[in-house]
């Protein structure tokens, strides 16, 4: 697999880079946005790991302009302590965020958890609610025959909402499902909320009034069990 690691401090991204390619890993390096951007467009990229605080298009300008054309997993790095630079990232489409300085053991943790393929034991390998098809063993999801990108963490949150309809999970059980906390320890409760946002953005006819996907104010979400 093919990793782009968008990095403009040069050191910083030859120690990340190392680190991916002795776990298996192809690299390839841009030390600015506009060259990501065309790197992306000339190569098969299967995940982007990307610094927030670039020169000229900064990672924000680069999760925007990767989302109008690719599902790509996107990891967003970041020195920025705000809550809000975060989830500004996770609106956009990122995937998940490292906040700097990090262990490269932990990016390269991080990287393996959103190219995996989940390890998922269910008696039922095709979920159908309404237009709504989950294909538990293919990994895939559709919406009335219609194909649609879903990353790891995405098919994980709507899968495990998908196979409880009616119950209740709060944002630290789908964190649980999500996100392995031995590897991801600083990542927020409101991460889910951008997550859910996301992929109501792909499944729901509304992503404004969802169908599939229901607030439960004050305590989380659940999948709508009328449907089923």
């Amino acid at each position: 697999m093919t990793i782009l690691l968008v990095e403009d401090e040069a050191e910083i991204r030859a120690i990340q880079g190392d680190y991916l390619r002795k776990a298996g890993y192809q690299i390839v390096e841009a030390p600015d946005g506009h060259q990501a951007l065309d790197i992306f467009a000339a190569q098969k990229i299967d995940l982007v790991v990307l610094d927030l605080n670039l020169p000229g298009l900064d990672g924000i300008e680069i999760c925007r302009a990767l989302r109008q054309t690719s599902d790509v997993p996107i990891i967003m790095v970041t020195a920025r302590t705000q809550e809000a630079d975060e989830l500004l990232g996770l609106d956009l489409g990122a995937d998940d965020y490292i906040k700097k300085p990090f262990s490269p053991r932990i990016l390269v943790a991080r990287v393996q958890a959103l190219l995996k393929r989940p390890l998922i034991v269910s008696n039922e390998p095709i979920i159908k609610h309404g237009d709504l098809t989950i294909n538990i063993p293919a990994m895939t999801v559709s919406i009335k025959d219609q194909m649609i990108d879903f990353t790891v963490i995405q098919f994980n949150l709507l899968l495990t909402l998908a196979q409880n309809p009616g119950r209740i999970f709060t944002r630290n059980d789908l964190l649980d499902h999500a996100y392995d906390s031995s590897i991801a320890p600083d990542i927020f409760d409101r991460t889910i909320d951008a997550h859910i946002k996301n992929i109501r953005k792909k499944i729901e006819p509304n992503s404004s009034h969802p169908s599939y996907l229901l607030t439960v104010r004050g305590r989380g979400y659940k999948f709508n069990e009328n449907l089923v």
